[in-house]
């Protein structure tokens, strides 16, 4: 079972239940959910990358290439096998993606434990245009608390966590505990 949601999400809970009750036909059965969730969602997605690249565009960084350079600053040096499981995309995606930030320096790709990996790690130049882009990130991340609210903001975290959590796939395999919350 999920976490119970922090309270940031409280007035945002009290709306839906507040929708809920106004949906409730004759029959007092709560109504369906309108329109498709995947199309407001890359509505809501592209609004937001928007926003974000708008800001980040000064740094000359879009802002899936500052996330990536910002989790091998975090993590690195680090495997991408590690590294695409870490930002929840497939392999091919990071891969693209590495080579952007490699051929521009900000990355670099070298051998990693053992004969057969690799390991990514951050260049000098890559920490310093980090560091540039981070500003602008500060920049855009304030600008969309103001314009949607802190509490929205910290509801939306929420929520999105929640969801992932939910619709992440079950294990392939059976937990050595036996207790799959102990993984």
């Amino acid at each position: 079972m999920p976490a119970p949601l922090p309270a940031a999400v409280a007035e945002v809970s009290e709306t839906k239940s507040t929708a809920r009750r106004r949906l409730e036909g004759v029959s007092g059965e709560p109504e369906l959910p309108r329109g498709c969730t995947n199309h407001k969602l890359r509505q809501l997605t592209r609004r937001i990358a928007q926003h974000y690249d708008a800001e980040l565009g000064k740094s000359g960084l879009k802002t899936t290439q500052y996330s990536l350079l910002t989790h091998v600053v975090k993590l690195g040096p680090i495997r991408p096998v590690d590294l695409a499981v870490h930002m929840k995309m497939d392999a091919s995606t990071l891969t693209r993606n590495l080579r952007l930030l490699v051929d521009a320096g900000w990355l670099s790709v070298g051998p990693g434990p053992d004969a057969r990996s690799r390991c990514v790690s951050v260049t000098d130049t890559g920490l310093r245009k980090r560091a540039q882009a981070q500003r602008h990130w500060r920049v855009a991340q304030e600008s969309l608390n103001r314009k949607l609210g802190v509490e929205q903001v910290l509801a939306l975290h929420a929520l999105i966590d929640d969801s992932l959590t939910r619709l992440s796939p079950a294990p392939a395999y059976p937990s050595p505990s036996g207790d799959p919350s102990h993984d």
